[in-house]
């Protein structure tokens, strides 16, 4: 089955009012890139410092995304990127743009592969051994954020000597998540001259796309498939904060690295062969979903991908770690465990038990409890990947 790419053609300016169960959310659109509904969608948050949020149709996290619109935004997001003669870094930011960020790196590569570049994705968790940069994003649910170094030279190389960085979210409001960042990369990347947002929704308005270099201290632009500017107005309804979304007592989570992008990628991700037609030579009445779990996210868009590209009936979603209502555009709400040993809540979102033919979950931790529990939890097969882009089957008992 070939599913068509979605529409990123230019749309008309747009004005949306929408009553949330702790205010209302009013915002003009003033520049789209495909159909508004297509895009995004609203839901509401428990989290009284953002009570709303923006829900990304094509991001492949909290809404089941069809492989060919996710292409089609990476796509899109890559062109957006100014030209430039040296070395690239690419930041794609945890958790929810991890997917993203990787997908908007190896789209710049495919049009640029003369030119080096150097993806990072930024993490809840500590690398064992890694040296690390630390940074604050204060509006979400879990703030502390980390950016591994890379460990392999020629890595090492690409991020010192890099002119460019381009920092990719799923949202853009305020800017100051990317301020912060920016200014600790500013100490390991001295050749660093100019800073580029990539993001699906850019809602900072115009006095503050202004405002955003001078606070950088870099010339910064920014691409993105909808921007515009929004307000939100409290009813003074009281919102409950869902559980902690990261670990408050001082316990760190700590990994041995994937090599998915913790520790940097050059190259983008491959998928074992033999893995991806054995799954695609099934015969399958019905849907198949490919879920990610937390940040690991890329390896599921790509095995989806190349599965579509096979003419399989597929979507991508991911666990989360984010805390969101049943409203709007979350219909559905999975509790699920957290593979990673943290111990905070994990949830799946517009997801029913049953629903999907087939679920394949993508996970880059040891098979474990958690896991077992969420195959068990959607009838789900659990599907490793291991450094090298190597992946396979691992039995659910």
């Amino acid at each position: 089955m070939t599913h068509a790419v979605a529409d990123l053609s230019p749309s008309r300016i747009d004005h949306r009012v929408v009553d949330l169960p702790a205010g209302t959310l009013q915002f003009v659109v003033e520049a789209c890139h495909g159909k508004l509904d297509d895009l995004i969608g609203f839901a509401a948050r428990a989290n009284p410092r953002r009570a709303f949020l923006f829900l990304s149709k094509v991001l492949g996290k909290h809404y089941p995304a069809r492989p060919a619109a996710m292409v089609a935004v990476h796509q899109h997001l890559a062109s957006l990127v100014p030209a430039t003669q040296g070395p690239v870094v690419f930041v794609g930011m945890a958790e929810t743009a991890t997917g993203l960020g990787q997908g908007v790196f190896e789209s710049w590569r495919r049009l640029h592969s003369y030119l080096p570049a150097l993806y990072l994705q930024t993490t809840r968790y500590r690398i064992e051994s890694a040296p690390c940069l630390t940074f604050e994003e204060s509006h979400s649910h879990a703030p502390r954020v980390f950016l591994h170094l890379p460990q392999d030279a020629g890595a090492q190389a690409l991020l010192r000597s890099a002119t460019q960085v381009v920092l990719i979210d799923d949202e853009l409001s305020t800017g100051n998540t990317f301020v912060n960042l920016t200014k600790v990369l500013q100490t390991v990347m001295s050749a660093l001259s100019a800073v580029h947002v990539a993001t699906i929704c850019d809602f900072m308005g115009e006095a503050r796309r202004g405002d955003i270099a001078l606070r950088m201290g870099r010339p910064c632009t920014v691409g993105a498939a909808v921007s515009g500017h929004w307000q939100f107005e409290s009813n003074g309804q009281a919102i409950v904060p869902g559980a902690a979304a990261q670990c408050g007592d001082g316990r760190e989570v700590r990994l041995d690295d994937s090599g998915y992008g913790r520790l940097g990628r050059i190259h983008p991700v491959r998928l074992p062969l033999a893995l991806v037609e054995r799954i695609a030579g099934e015969r399958v009445s019905g849907p198949t979903l490919v879920l990610g779990t937390g940040e690991f996210m890329h390896a599921a868009f790509v095995l989806a991908r190349a599965l579509d590209a096979s003419g399989v009936d597929v979507v991508v979603q991911a666990t989360t770690r984010s805390p969101i209502l049943l409203w709007g555009d979350v219909s559905e709400r999975l509790n699920v465990q957290d593979p990673y040993g943290e111990g905070v809540p994990n949830y799946l979102y517009n997801v029913r038990p049953e629903q999907y033919r087939r679920v394949l979950i993508c996970h880059e931790t040891e098979p474990n409890a958690a896991l077992q529990a969420l195959a068990e939890q959607l009838a789900g097969r659990l599907i490793q990947f291991k450094p090298n882009d190597y992946a396979e089957e691992i039995p659910v008992r």
